[in-house]
């Protein structure tokens, strides 16, 4: 009796150190998922920011050079 009381109790202690282990590395995998999540919205952000900033300065381009075209007709016409 004593020795399976013993038993028991060894198991128990085991199984609870792997518990906690097992808690530990999940949270872990939490952190890591959030982290890459967070980093992958960031440079997605960023690429959306750097595509609207060359159309706009492709628009800008477009527009001056129409403008500037069309003054230099009305001076030379």
């Amino acid at each position: 009796m004593r020795q399976s009381l013993a038993q028991f109790e060894t198991a128990f202690r085991e199984e609870a150190a792997e518990s906690v282990q097992r808690r530990e590395q999940l949270r872990h995998h939490a952190v890591n998922r959030s982290r890459a999540r967070r980093v992958e919205r960031v440079q997605k952000a960023g690429t959306m920011r750097f595509i609207g900033l060359c159309l706009a300065i492709l628009a800008t381009t477009v527009i001056v050079t129409l403008v500037m075209f069309q003054a230099l007709a009305m001076l030379a016409g």
